[in-house]
């Protein structure tokens, strides 16, 4: 147990020992770890990811795109094993100095183009093709607008909320409250925004939902950090729950959810929609 009257050194020096789930894989350093090249499929948009909340975006962005038939969305999903390490491989470093899912890799032109952060993949394949993302002002700056500020909520509700209600190897009044309480005003945000407007950035359903939908659906479907939807009264906030249910019915949706996840009712990897398809018949 730590000590709960720790007082921090004048400098920080980092202690391999820190416990917690991911403290096998932490360090305060960045870069590759080891070498090791990536995979390449057939389609021209590469994905390197794992179906967590900022992979399951992407996913769902693309298979979004399919359903509205943009041929040339089709692409290959990798999984990047992040408890394994898999993201410190010099592959994965070239296209994501961050070590960080998701990445994609867009090889349809004459030289490659790297997009990292799940936000700015969403608006590059959103303008790539012309889908998902008002071409034009105010439209757009409102769209952007929520779009950035679900970037803004993720570390708080997952490095926060997350880390020290479900993974921290010790449980702590202060940071669960700390986070508990930033965590419930976000939800508030989009409970009062939702209340104004059927979707986010306004009547339309767009990248700022899909981006939106990888962090709040877990909450409204009840599955994330186990039963954190009850320790929240998430059922409380009702348009959240209105827009999360209406986003969770799409089919593009349910589709992405699935990619990049191991064990059974999940898709490993994704070359060609009939990956999917033979979960979802199964």
């Amino acid at each position: 147990m730590a000590d709960p009257t720790y007082t921090p050194p004048k400098v920080w020096t980092w202690d391999k020992g820190n416990g917690g789930e991911w403290a096998s894989i932490n360090r305060p350093t960045a870069g590759a770890r080891h070498d090791k090249e990536l995979p390449r499929g057939a389609h021209p948009l590469q994905l390197y990811s794992l179906g967590t909340p900022n992979g399951q975006k992407v996913t769902i962005m693309l298979e979004e795109l399919l359903a509205a038939g943009v041929k040339d969305a089709e692409y290959d999903a990798w999984l990047i094993n992040i408890g394994e390490g898999d993201q410190f491989g010099s592959g994965f470093v070239s296209v994501n100095p961050n070590s960080k899912i998701p990445a994609l890799l867009d090889c349809s032109g004459d030289k490659p183009v790297r997009v990292f952060e799940s936000g700015a993949i969403l608006l590059y394949l959103a303008d790539k093709f012309g889908k998902f993302v008002p071409a034009e002002y105010p439209e757009r700056a409102e769209c952007l607008s929520w779009l950035m500020w679900q970037m803004s909520t993720a570390p708080l509700i997952g490095g926060g909320f997350g880390h020290f209600y479900a993974y921290a190897p010790e449980k702590y009044e202060y940071p669960i409250n700390r986070y508990t309480m930033e965590t419930k005003r976000i939800l508030d945000v989009a409970d009062k925004r939702l209340g104004e407007t059927r979707y986010l950035a306004g009547a339309d359903y767009t990248i700022a939902d899909i981006a939106a939908y990888g962090w709040f659906g877990g909450f409204v479907r009840g599955d994330a950090y186990g039963d954190a939807a009850t320790f929240l009264d998430v059922q409380s906030y009702k348009n959240l729950m209105r827009w999360g249910e209406e986003v969770g019915a799409r089919e593009p949706v349910q589709r992405g959810r699935i990619v990049n996840r191991n064990g059974e009712g999940f898709v490993r990897e994704r070359h060609s929609a009939a990956d999917i398809d033979a979960v979802l018949t199964a």
